[in-house]
């Protein structure tokens, strides 16, 4: 009685949480797309009067040559920058921190963000430390960048985080061993370049992993339960365009065109999801980063089906509309049996690239953290279909458990 007591409580809330995120006023990044972008976006920047840039991005991006066209147009057009290098995967308060100080010796008025969804978040609470003066754990939460940031500029290099396009922005607390999510209207970029050509060298896992984690995007964005007909709209667009192109950029990571629409996928699904919100399988994700160190994507990928299972009962006439939307599924089947396909399509795809259906690092002893931290952060967050309870939270984290021996 208790817990459908709670849950009623919980829809309740969520009902009115959805309804006043519809009311925000988002301002959605100027997009330039298409190969060359990204000097578009640089030029844009210019023309805005930006004269003391810092770029941020991670540093193998930039020993692979990755920002060379972008900071040479930058030295071209007069713009004096500095670059820090110094985000790795699943930034944390530190290299946040140093950043800032990086930006603060500079004197830098804007930042340009080029990479995947590490550098592009570090950015943006580079920027909003830069206006709001208090520790980094103090933007967690939801609007807590009360006095903005400094104008973002974003060039994702992956098509999987949406992180141009998104107010939200997750830092790692390595001490507490936990992630942070700052959400706020002012993280969101001021204009964003999906450009492929930055794309072609990215190795076929990580293109499979970011692809996957556009589509948990696509799919818990639908299935929420404050999604709406926009929010429907862009979902549907970005789960169609994976499903099409996401092996074809794997196969061959030179494919200018599946790479592009990938880009389109992802930049879709993260409008979708800002609107309409995420679910379980990203708050057991962010716990498998945070305690392991698991790439956002790759952990998303391995969640999503088995949080899909869980939820089933509740969603199945919204999944199997989003498979049929992608030609998946049987011709007169029931939405049950077109929504298993639909699943059973997403665990073949994660076969095929060789991700497993369990992750090796999670142990058994962290299994009842894991779900407990979980359960805490979808509460009264996340509008998810269904609801889970401690022990079946436990259940579906133990689910992900490597094989015995």
């Amino acid at each position: 009685m208790l817990h459908t007591l709670e849950v009623a409580a919980l829809r309740i809330w969520m009902r009115m949480f959805g309804m006043t995120t519809a009311l925000l006023p988002f301002r959605w990044p100027r997009a330039f797309e298409g190969s060359g972008s990204s000097l578009e976006l640089v030029r844009f920047m210019a023309a805005n009067r930006h004269r003391r840039v810092l770029v941020v991005t991670d540093a193998v991006l930039l020993k692979l040559g990755v920002l060379d066209r972008i900071l040479a147009e930058l030295d071209t057009l007069g713009v004096a920058h500095v670059v820090f290098d110094g985000v790795e995967p699943n930034p944390t308060v530190a290299q946040i921190e140093a950043g800032h100080a990086v930006l603060q010796a500079h004197g830098c008025e804007a930042i340009l963000a080029v990479g995947g969804g590490s550098p592009i978040d570090a950015a943006k609470l580079i920027g909003a430390l830069a206006r709001n003066r208090k520790p980094v754990a103090k933007f967690a939460g939801l609007f807590r960048a009360w006095r903005g940031m400094l104008p973002l500029y974003a060039v994702p290099t992956t098509a999987g985080t949406g992180s141009e396009c998104t107010i939200v922005a997750v830092v790692t607390d390595p001490v507490q061993r936990r992630k942070l999510p700052a959400v706020d209207l002012a993280l969101m970029p001021t204009a964003a370049a999906l450009d492929a050509t930055l794309m072609t060298g990215l190795p076929p896992h990580i293109t499979a992993a970011t692809g996957m984690d556009a589509l948990t995007h696509a799919v818990e964005a639908f299935v929420s339960r404050n999604a709406r007909s926009k929010t429907d709209a862009k979902a549907l667009e970005a789960a169609s365009l994976v499903f099409r192109y996401l092996e074809r950029a794997v196969a061959d990571g030179s494919d200018l065109e599946a790479r592009q629409q990938m880009a389109r996928a992802s930049h879709l699904a993260g409008i979708a999801f800002t609107q309409a919100g995420v679910g379980y399988v990203h708050a057991i994700a962010h716990q498998f980063g945070a305690l392991y160190h698991t790439p956002h994507g790759l952990a998303n990928a391995i969640a999503m089906p088995h949080v899909l299972d869980f939820s089933l009962s509740h969603c199945s006439h919204r999944l199997a509309r989003m498979a049929r939307h992608c030609g998946i599924g049987a011709e007169g089947a029931s939405d049950r049996e077109v929504a298993l396909a639909f699943i059973a399509r997403i665990r073949a795809m994660n076969a095929r690239f060789g991700i497993p259906q369990t992750l090796s690092s999670l142990r058994p002893d962290d299994v009842a953290a894991i779900a407990d931290a979980a359960i805490a952060e979808a509460r009264f967050t996340y509008a998810v279909p269904r609801y889970l309870r401690r022990s079946a939270a436990r259940e579906l984290v133990a689910k992900m458990l490597p094989p015995a021996g």
